[in-house]
């Protein structure tokens, strides 16, 4: 057992170039696939201006509200009890908070068929603007799960990565 604390290094992210904004350049990395960045950046910036041009506001607010509507406030996690598992609600952190909503976000654009996806990332994130459409039922899911096993609460303490209180059995 290590006698140090785990330490996570996350690698910086710079801001995208086009609205110079931390989040636009997540959801690029978010959207990218097979490393082709420069074909994400491209379906991004098309989606969010054109939710913008229609919303008639800012492209980084149309973004900014669609997340606040679809980020989870409360998950479930597992937790081995005495040969059981029980899912425990637990409290959602800040950046877990916005991953799991923009993958939620992209997810929903990539099960729409039979559209480029610029065009159903612009339709997912003006659903999820007015608080509707599969992204916000997924946020809506976990939230009635984790509130139909509010009665575990107690156990959110076993959850592993939170500090243990060490006990001196000799003192």
């Amino acid at each position: 057992m290590p006698r140090r604390p785990r330490v996570l290094k996350r690698p910086s992210i710079t801001p995208d170039q086009d609205l110079n904004s931390l989040l636009v350049a997540k959801l690029i990395n978010r959207v990218m696939w097979d490393g082709k960045k420069t074909v994400a950046t491209r379906i991004v910036i098309t989606a969010l201006e054109k939710a913008a041009e229609e919303l008639q506001i800012p492209a980084l607010e149309v973004l900014e509200i669609a997340l606040k509507n679809v980020c989870p406030q409360i998950e479930v996690r597992g937790v081995r009890v005495g040969g059981a598992n029980y899912q425990v609600p637990v409290e959602v952190q800040e950046p877990r908070k916005t991953r799991l909503g923009m993958s939620w976000v992209v997810d929903a654009a990539r099960n729409v068929k039979g559209v480029p996806m610029a065009e159903k990332l612009y339709r997912v994130l003006l659903d999820t603007f007015n608080g509707q459409g599969s992204a916000v039922d997924k946020k809506n899911s976990v939230h009635r799960t984790a509130a139909g096993n509010k009665a575990l609460a107690h156990l959110a303490s076993r959850i592993s990565g939170g500090k243990k209180k060490k006990t001196n059995k000799f003192a």
